[in-house]
């Protein structure tokens, strides 16, 4: 007897190889997926922007990165010393404007770079409701703690997000006609708009992914909102507050990711690398014993081969550091 209903396996028609370049944007998952690609050595630029919410601002960044566009300063803003940019994730200050404008526009110059390599661009969507600048009706990615009567809510549009992307998407072929992208929908509930509104907000993302994927042949949907609402359909797969996917639920999202997009190379490879790191992560009682010396030897031996592959060199140093 099945206690749940599955996602069906599915496989894309391309697969992802250790070669690829990946840059990951967006919410959440963006930055889980991303950070578990750098983890297992793979080339991924993941969530340069920090966590970005809603697909006109992710839009808006990519095609500023594209067009070489500097940062707009009149978008600067101060909270108690700490200066921020409407567009971008609070993790990106600094204590005097200039300087954060100048990082941000390193920031772009870098992206921009990545992008004309790379072989995949994952966007995972947060939410469609957006806040709005009253002064001049500027859609920000972050209000930085700014008092709520400086801008006013509102829920976009499918057709508005499909005007956004198309006028990104047409900037990105010209820059990198090879790339392919795939939207996804974050699992995590907005709980802030009721669930009703976050209902209606991820259904309009859903959407939105579901026409891009129709209009666009290199565009392509990765199903994790289904997996934790309709597969797993379980609290126990999210954190106490409720809202946020606990690490059970983001392992088996990435495992399902790897059964459908990840060629069986790759999949080999991130096991063995695994292997290792549990190795390099392993607590000696007695450091100086020549059983635990000859594990590192072998150890290092084993980070040599790899090193053929990938860079090691951090690795290969701390186990350095370790033999007597």
């Amino acid at each position: 007897m099945q206690f749940r209903t599955e996602i069906e396996p599915f496989a894309y028609p391309f697969k992802i190889e250790e070669r690829n370049k990946i840059l990951c944007i967006g919410s959440c998952f963006s930055d889980k997926i991303g950070n578990y690609l750098v983890e297992n050595k793979m080339d991924c630029m993941a969530n340069p922007y920090g966590l970005i919410f809603n697909p006109i601002s992710v839009f808006r960044l990519l095609g500023q990165s594209l067009r070489e566009q500097r940062v707009m300063e009149n978008y600067l803003t101060e909270n108690q010393g700490t200066w921020y940019h409407y567009d971008f994730h609070s993790k990106h200050s600094g204590a005097e404007p200039g300087q954060l404008t100048n990082d941000l526009n390193q920031l772009h110059a870098d992206v921009r770079n990545f992008i004309r390599k790379c072989d995949y661009i994952v966007i995972t969507l947060g939410t469609a409701f957006v806040h709005r600048l009253k002064n001049n009706q500027h859609i920000v990615a972050n209000c930085h703690k700014k008092p709520a009567s400086l801008f006013q809510r509102e829920l976009l549009t499918q057709k508005e997000i499909g005007i956004r992307f198309r006028q990104f998407y047409e900037k990105l072929k010209l820059s990198n006609p090879k790339v392919k992208i795939i939207f996804t929908v974050s699992p995590v509930r907005h709980t802030k708009d009721g669930l009703q509104g976050n209902s209606l907000s991820k259904s309009i993302l859903r959407m939105a992914a579901h026409y891009f994927c129709m209009d666009f042949r290199d565009v392509f949907y990765f199903p994790s909102y289904e997996m934790l609402i309709d597969d797993l359909r379980d609290y126990r797969y999210y954190e106490a507050d409720m809202i946020h996917v606990n690490q059970s639920g983001q392992e088996y999202v990435i495992n399902k990711f790897q059964e459908a997009a990840f060629s069986d190379t790759l999949k080999a490879f991130i096991a063995q690398w695994q292997q290792l790191r549990s190795q390099l992560n392993h607590k000696a009682f007695h450091p100086s014993s020549e059983q635990h010396q000859a594990f590192l030897r072998k150890l290092l031996e084993r980070l040599e081969n790899f090193a053929q592959k990938v860079d090691v060199s951090k690795e290969k140093e701390w186990v350095k550091a370790q033999l007597l």
